[in-house]
């Protein structure tokens, strides 16, 4: 049972490298695999990957599960991968292992690592094994930049723009966006008689939702960064002076320039590494635009037949997953490459799926479509997917979401759909919500909010002197600029340290419990939190949303913390059930006894 949302980031990660791509096995030994003895290949079709609770889960299933999820996305990048060593044996162009370490130590050095740090991190975070990486990311993209070299040298010209753009002068500037040119010469008529309103008519009016939620602050304005014409226009400016509403594609904006920004000079010493990182940058981006064309060409010139996807070929060339120019890439290799990258993820999953039957079958429960339909038509519903008269839109909901998550109907059933169902019948009728859960609930929801400005420090040091600072001018104003100069956190930072209100039980009880003890204007204490230090100044409360607790606000409540505290119960149960079992898998490598799991600590020793 592998979660959807993991899935999707690890094939987003994947699908989002240039050309992360793996054949491994050369399409001139393409044909071997069918020609392997039978009882070998059975043997390793029918070989246990892993034992759950006594339940042997095959290497035959696990690659037909693995094919399923991510054999398309193998299958294109092993293709990917024979065209560009067509194209560099085209080219008398080879790849040493030394380009491919050169190249990795490049890669490192631009975030300040070491290779061991940066290749540890890889495995840890992506899930991409160093071989891997050397492999099937860093050869084909070095492969693609030495094709298109000569297209990709970065000119004079082109150096001293993204100079510019990084280290010259800029403009801070707050915007109003809509998408009408009336409302725009509105509001400019508005802003023009009272600039200091800017912020708050950007807060009521823009259509731009980041800039609105922050007053119309946007970053600066930099040159050679944005639309030309929306540069002109804020660099014209001058301090607190507002622009004449102007058209970009089908939006009117207007800019109110807060102040102008000096250009950065770097010392002496840093000129040859920012010269080297810029030209770097350039040069990627080029080669991403080049290779892109390349690769286009490669593949028009190239005749690919993706058996894969197609049943009807399936049938006609049994055992190919593709034909490229007429020779086949076999589905043993696509299966094998897909259990490279993605075997222990996949396993991780059938795994979690196994530990859900098994316990099914222990309570006795099944799982009927009828429930599996409605559980999809309560995620549409919950997620706003409702037809017009009201009713839960399933199939626009089924569409958007394997569309966004990039699954198919039947795995995001079997993946998302199934999991949920199972877990929570298996918990059903242990939620209970008692009238402290209502009250805290109304409070949370409706209950009235402190409004502050914040300023949010990264250590102890900076804020204490920020504290003092402020305690020593406890003005608004002062806090503001406080807030504008030293917050780490960008809504505060860009907006005189305005956050939203604070509410009860939202998460943060020591923010909470020392918000709700201030009066207005009065300064706080430094509240940690997690890594964070922060200073408040109490603006004042709100006024409760609803007074009191009538039957439709208590069904909703009731509604909204029932569904909560389900899927805590089923986290719960999962844990559970995972913390419990005997778990062998041969390979990730580990054994998890679940016996030892119940035996309590002064036992164990």
């Amino acid at each position: 049972m592998t979660t959807l949302k993991t899935k999707l980031h690890l094939h987003a990660a994947f699908r989002c490298m240039v050309f992360a791509s793996t054949a491994a096995i050369a399409l001139s030994v393409a044909n071997t695999a069918t020609s392997q003895q039978p009882a070998a290949a059975a043997a390793t079709q029918n070989e246990v990957v892993a034992v759950v609770n006594g339940t042997s889960l095959s290497r035959k299933m696990l690659g037909e599960e693995a094919l399923r999820r991510h054999g398309e996305d193998v299958l294109e990048s092993m293709v990917n991968k024979y065209l560009i060593l067509q194209a560099c044996k085209q080219h008398n162009i080879t790849i040493t292992n030394k380009d491919v370490e050169d190249e990795i130590q490049r890669i490192a050095g631009k975030f300040g690592l070491s290779v061991d740090r940066y290749l540890q991190m890889l495995q840890q975070e992506r899930k991409i094994a160093p071989s891997e990486y050397r492999r099937d990311i860093v050869w084909p993209m070095i492969a693609l930049q030495t094709l298109v070299a000569k297209e990709t040298q970065v000119t004079p010209e082109e150096f001293n723009k993204a100079f510019d753009s990084q280290y010259g002068e800029s403009v801070k500037c707050r915007m109003i966006m809509v998408g009408k040119q009336q409302v725009a010469e509105q509001l400019h008529a508005r802003a023009s008689a009272d600039p200091a309103q800017f912020g708050q008519l950007a807060k009521d009016f823009s259509e731009d939702e980041a800039s609105a939620s922050v007053r119309g602050m946007i970053p600066p304005v930099h040159r050679h960064t944005s639309d030309p014409k929306f540069e002109k226009v804020a660099f014209s400016l001058k301090p607190n002076e507002i622009s004449a509403p102007f058209q970009i594609a089908d939006q009117w904006i207007m800019l109110q320039c807060v102040k102008h920004l000096p250009a950065m000079h770097p010392p002496a010493q840093q000129i040859a590494a920012i010269r080297q990182q810029i030209t770097d940058r350039i040069r990627d981006q080029k080669t991403r635009v080049s290779g892109t064309e390349l690769f286009q060409k490669l593949q028009q010139q190239a005749q690919v037949v993706n058996v894969l996807s197609n049943p009807e070929l399936r049938k006609q060339y049994p055992g190919a997953a593709a034909l490229i120019n007429g020779q086949q890439l076999t589905l043993a290799q696509v299966i094998a490459e897909t259990l490279k990258r993605h075997g222990v993820e996949v396993l991780d999953g059938e795994i979690n799926r196994t530990l859900l039957e098994q316990e099914l079958k222990k309570m006795n429960i099944q799982i009927t479509q009828e429930e599996l339909n409605a559980e999809v038509a309560r995620a549409a519903e919950s997620y706003g997917f409702v037809t017009a008269d009201g009713k839960p839109d399933v199939q626009k909901w089924l569409a958007d979401v394997t569309s966004e998550q990039g699954v198919s109907q039947e795995l995001y059933m079997q993946d998302a759909v199934w999991p949920s169902v199972a877990l929570k019948k298996m918990v059903a009728g242990q939620v209970k919500i008692s009238d402290e859960d209502l009250r805290k609930g109304f409070q949370s929801n409706f209950g009235e909010r402190v409004e502050v400005l914040a300023i949010v420090l990264s250590d102890q040091k900076s804020a204490q002197q920020v504290w003092d600072m402020a305690r020593a001018n406890p003005t608004e104003e002062f806090f503001g600029q406080l807030a504008e100069q030293y917050s780490i956190e960008p809504v505060s930072q860009s907006n005189l340290g305005r956050v939203p209100p604070i509410r009860r039980h939202g998460g943060q009880p020591a923010v909470e419990d020392e918000a709700f003890r201030l009066q207005p204007g009065e300064l706080s204490g430094i509240v940690a939190t997690g890594e964070r230090y922060i200073i408040m100044r109490c603006q004042g409360r709100t006024n409760p949303i609803v007074a009191e607790m009538d039957d439709q606000v208590r069904d909703q409540l009731v509604r909204d913390l029932t569904e909560k505290k389900t899927r805590i119960a089923m986290a719960e149960k999962f844990d559970e059930l995972k913390t419990a079992s005997q778990i062998d898998n041969y390979l990730a490598g580990t054994t998890q006894d679940g016996r030892l799991a119940a035996v309590p600590a002064a036992e164990k020793r």
